[in-house]
């Protein structure tokens, strides 16, 4: 398994929190198409599903939950890191 970039962490946050892709790739400033394509590639690098999609829902798996909370733990770490190296 290859790492994740803080991008595709993003990435996958958004439409978690928003169990939606449209309104996740609104949140982040671009296209819905490569944002499911992204989170697609995601899902196929770490060979886990991490979404539920139907037509009318999406939901997270519990593989899904995992990266979520650690995702953010991640991010978090990610920024704070860039914070103290700025002082």
């Amino acid at each position: 398994m290859s790492e994740l970039e803080v991008r595709e962490l993003r990435y996958f946050i958004a439409v978690a929190e928003e169990l939606n892709f449209s309104r996740a790739a609104q949140r982040l400033g671009m296209a819905q198409p490569p944002l499911s394509k992204a989170i697609a590639q995601t899902e196929s690098r770490l060979g886990v599903r991490l979404l539920e999609r139907t037509t009318r829902q999406v939901r997270l798996t519990d593989a899904g939950q995992v990266l979520l909370d650690q995702a953010r733990i991640a991010v978090d770490a990610v920024h704070a890191a860039a914070r103290r190296a700025r002082r």
